[in-house]
């Protein structure tokens, strides 16, 4: 199976989801997307395939974001697309897409929608277990 992850070593959401994939005995396309971002196209693509908002693939909890003023409602979905692309720490993180679709895999699990079914479960950095079901469990 074919996986690309958007991924940013910083994001422990990010790191767990790479380590998902690689739970499901798949290695993939890791790009660190604040060194080589996507393309407009290819942004607008997965944001799409996602199934999400430009404003819902927007990161705002950065800085950024506020003092770029991106929380106004009136902005279009070009100027934050700009916003996005000349500051890439706003996109929202791990986007990934497999052969059977594209997520934004936040909580990490969500990226299981996506991948073969897992044999064992995956313990996440905080101690949280995800079973094949896709279920969280306490440590």
């Amino acid at each position: 199976m074919n996986a690309v992850i958007y991924h940013n070593p910083e994001c422990g959401t990010s790191r767990n989801t790479l380590a998902l994939i690689r739970h499901a005995g798949i290695e993939p396309e890791v790009i660190e997307y604040l060194l080589n971002p996507p393309s407009r196209a290819r942004l607008v693509e997965l944001i799409a395939a996602a199934g999400l908002s430009v404003r819902g693939a927007i990161r705002e909890k950065e800085k950024r974001y506020l003092e770029l003023g991106l929380e106004d409602d009136s902005l279009s979905d070009d100027a934050l697309l700009d916003a996005m692309l000349a500051n890439s720490i706003l996109i929202q993180r791990p986007l990934v897409q497999t052969d059977l679709g594209t997520r934004m895999c936040r909580p990490s699990e969500v990226v299981l929608e996506i991948l073969p079914a897992i044999a064992t479960p995956f313990t996440k950095e905080d101690g949280e277990v995800v079973s094949a079901a896709g279920g969280l469990h306490s440590r």
